[in-house]
């Protein structure tokens, strides 16, 4: 393959009427998903206790935070844990796990972790998933947190580099996350994903108060006319091939 065909195939080469240069007076962060598949019965709560009791105060001895440890409330079948580590610059996530590792006391305290036998291991696997941070939402946003607060992770799949584009100015330049600010959908984050899996894809994810709420707000948005007229946009058709929901409750010693 030549070189000029092969970037202009991956998403940080493709120039788009649709990537118009915007600035924002602060950085873009990056956010890393780090899916566990857990064990099953008492080995379970295994990397919920290690997040808990060594990751979290690590991360905060680096400066690196809010931390969100989520668990699906509906979604995947298999015991699972989900969490979202907000990076200032991609440096701290190249150097995340040397970093934690050159620290003394996460290595102190969490050697039984780390050490885990073949027999007995600390969990069945994990995925990881880096995304970029959207120009109109640079920053996580930790909402409000309400006793019964859930989350809302959702993503959403385009059929190729171009129409994922399309989506995130849609969501940029279109205005959709104004209208979701508007109707009640309160966002945490929106990504584009560097890496990870389903990819072209762009994977945001939202704050309620309830489910409840959940449902009221979705309610609001879909009859919206600033939606309605931006959904029926030729601009923004066919920009999306599959969607992904998931509904995550965050464990206590959560940060978001």
């Amino acid at each position: 393959m030549h070189r000029r065909s092969f970037m202009s195939s991956i998403p940080f080469a493709s120039v788009t009427p649709f990537m118009t240069p915007r600035t924002d007076i602060r950085q873009r962060q990056y956010f890393e998903m780090i899916t566990y598949h857990t064990n099953i019965g008492p080995r379970k709560s295994r990397v919920a206790d290690f997040y808990r009791d060594v990751v979290l105060p690590a991360y905060g001895r680096l400066g690196i935070g809010p931390i969100g440890v989520f668990s699906p409330l509906y979604g995947p079948n298999d015991p699972s844990l989900y969490i979202l580590v907000p990076h200032q610059n991609v440096e701290t996530v190249l150097r995340g796990s040397t970093l934690l590792l050159d620290d003394e006391e996460f290595r102190r305290s969490g050697a039984s972790f780390l050490n885990s036998s073949l027999d007995d291991p600390s969990y069945v696997r994990q995925e990881r998933q880096l995304m970029h941070a959207f120009v109109d939402m640079p920053q996580v946003a930790v909402p409000v947190k309400g006793p019964n607060r859930i989350f809302e992770l959702r993503i959403y799949e385009s059929h190729n580099v171009i129409a994922g584009q399309k989506k995130i100015a849609m969501f940029n330049e279109g205005g959709e996350i104004a209208i979701f600010h508007k109707t009640g959908l309160t966002p945490v984050f929106f990504g584009e994903t560097i890496f990870g899996p389903q990819m072209p894809n762009l994977t945001y994810m939202l704050g309620f108060e309830s489910m409840s709420e959940r449902d009221a707000a979705w309610d609001r948005f879909i009859v919206d006319p600033e939606w309605i007229a931006l959904r029926d946009d030729p601009t923004y058709a066919d920009t999306v091939s599959n969607i992904t929901d998931f509904i995550l409750r965050p464990l206590p010693f959560s940060q978001i």
